[in-house]
């Protein structure tokens, strides 16, 4: 049973990685092209400056997801370093609020999305404004999850 768990666990992980990468190279490369072809042809494409800055969404959030998973995230914890005993709540606390904020965040960009969805914006091409900004809440809820097992979890610093 928890062999399978891990299991789908480690293939989430290698296509969430996968995902990561491939946005960032694509950010990279159709900017890349971008600059070349105003630059050395005096042309563009009209649909690559809003795909790169949707592209950026994706990337932040995508990121945000692997760095909560790694434990890697930006943390304050100069308070519970000094704090003893107190610590780990301390930690346990910070890791529940964070879920916290994760999970108002995807609460919001859900509804968010759903005006989106229901103004019909076009965000390139034919490629509607919502689509774009899926990520928002299943990022939101995603790292809010893994804060709420964090919480459960002793942290890796400690292990």
């Amino acid at each position: 049973m928890f062999t399978y768990v891990r299991q789908s666990l480690a293939i989430l992980h290698r296509v969430e990685d996968g995902v990561l990468v491939s946005a960032l190279l694509t950010m990279l490369g159709v900017a890349l092209f971008q600059i070349v072809l105003r630059n050395v042809f005096d042309t563009g494409l009209t649909w690559a400056d809003p795909f790169v800055r949707r592209l950026i969404l994706w990337v932040t959030m995508l990121g945000a997801m692997v760095a909560t998973r790694e434990q890697s995230h930006i943390a304050i914890d100069v308070v519970s370093r000094y704090l003893g005993s107190f610590g780990r709540a301390a930690r346990v606390a910070r890791v529940v609020f964070s879920a916290g904020v994760c999970s108002v965040g995807a609460w919001y960009s859900w509804e968010f999305l759903q005006y989106e969805r229901e103004d019909g914006t076009i965000a390139f091409g034919i490629v509607p404004e919502w689509v774009c900004q899926l990520i928002l809440p299943i990022g939101f809820a995603v790292m809010a999850i893994r804060f709420i097992i964090a919480a459960f979890l002793q942290p890796r610093s400690e292990a």
